[in-house]
């Protein structure tokens, strides 16, 4: 079975070619990143994924599946979830709130059943909050749990976000720069949750990073990227080996 495979994609913004030919297969239970300089096509991969934009060529499969015309609201019931470089969550609503929110997709109740809170809505509702519990347990965030999400410091935001995909429940899990904005302290407790969401959820992961501690720590496959093609593949080391990785990092 195939669980995640990229084929050929290639997008165009205004005649500047922002993705060309870009292939890479993930199997389940990796860590799969994918690296470059600014500017090398690493988000335009995830929105590409995400169905954020439309690829010129290419496409993707997920568990055996064409998702390349899958409408974007569809791809979280699909099972892949995702974060962002930008933290994207609710400022003035609480964690637990702003988790409950990554619940939606398992929501099937019709309008007037939510309207009169019917026995089945209600045994739902106590089935989310379960979960998010469980996600926040997981990821230490209980004295969090009814505060602001704005009284928070940036590193547990980067936390919440991630708590708020994990209640998605996904196969694929989507992580846009993990560590940004994160102290050496709290890109170390990133590694572990990465591991863990690995082995103990059984999640695979889809990462873009720059943080190469990061990526070395937890990548079992690494793609390279520069202008928008692929320059190196293999293991965190081999990639960081290859000449054109280095130039791409370093100029010359």
């Amino acid at each position: 079975m195939t669980f995640f495979r990229a084929e050929s994609l290639s997008i165009n913004f205004g005649g500047v070619q922002a993705l060309e030919d870009v292939s890479f297969e993930v199997e389940p239970g990796q860590v799969f990143t994918i690296i470059g300089p600014n500017g090398a096509g690493k988000t335009t991969v995830f929105n590409l994924v995400s169905r954020i934009y439309e690829p010129s060529h290419g496409r993707l499969v997920f568990c055996d599946e064409d998702i390349t015309g899958v409408a974007p609201h569809e791809i979280a019931r699909r099972g892949i979830a995702r974060t962002f470089q930008n933290i994207e969550l609710f400022e003035h609503a609480t964690v637990l709130q702003n988790l409950l929110l990554g619940r939606h997709v398992h929501t099937g109740s019709r309008f007037l059943e939510e309207l009169l809170f019917l026995p089945r809505v209600r045994a739902r509702e106590l089935a989310h909050r379960e979960a998010a519990e469980k996600v926040i347990e997981f990821l230490d965030l209980q004295p969090y749990r009814d505060r602001l999400i704005a009284n928070l410091p940036y590193g547990i935001r980067k936390v919440v976000e991630l708590a708020r995909a994990l209640c998605t429940e996904p196969k694929l899990l989507l992580l846009d720069e993990p560590s940004s904005g994160l102290s050496v302290e709290e890109t170390e407790d990133m590694a572990f949750w990465i591991q863990d969401i690995r082995s103990l959820l059984d999640i695979t992961v889809l990462m873009v990073e720059h943080d190469m501690s990061l990526v070395s720590a937890v990548s079992d496959r690494v793609l390279a990227l520069n202008y928008g093609r692929t320059i190196a593949q293999g293991t965190a080391r081999e990639v960081q080996e290859q000449p054109d990785v280095v130039k791409a990092y370093l100029g010359g």
